[in-house]
């Protein structure tokens, strides 16, 4: 069973998103943003124009055999979004009033 990515920073200010991060929220792609940024682009992802939700917490502790971020670790790898803060504002802009299950 494949795993979310749990990506170790906001997108957008690099904010740290450790697993256990009750500030992280992704799109449906796995686009990963603090909750502070998510307000600030009025919940539109920058990089598909999805809507955000709370990213699950994947436990620490191995509750079921293989479960848990022991063996199956956040990803390391730092992620940045490739779009300037003016690009991202117009892109927010155009879509923030569309409702995220309508975009």
């Amino acid at each position: 069973m494949p795993a979310l990515e749990l990506r170790p920073n906001c997108e957008l200010c690099d904010m740290d998103l450790p697993p256990f991060s009750v500030d992280a929220r992704i799109c449906s792609f796995e686009c990963t943003f603090c909750a502070g940024c998510v307000a600030r682009l009025s919940n539109v992802c920058p990089n598909c124009g999805g809507g955000f939700a709370p990213r699950p917490i994947r436990p620490s502790t191995e509750w079921r055999p293989g479960l848990s971020t022991t063996h199956r670790p956040a990803s390391t790898t730092r992620v940045h979004t490739p779009y300037s803060q003016v690009e991202l504002d117009d892109f927010a802009d155009r879509v923030k009033a569309i409702a995220p299950q309508d975009r």
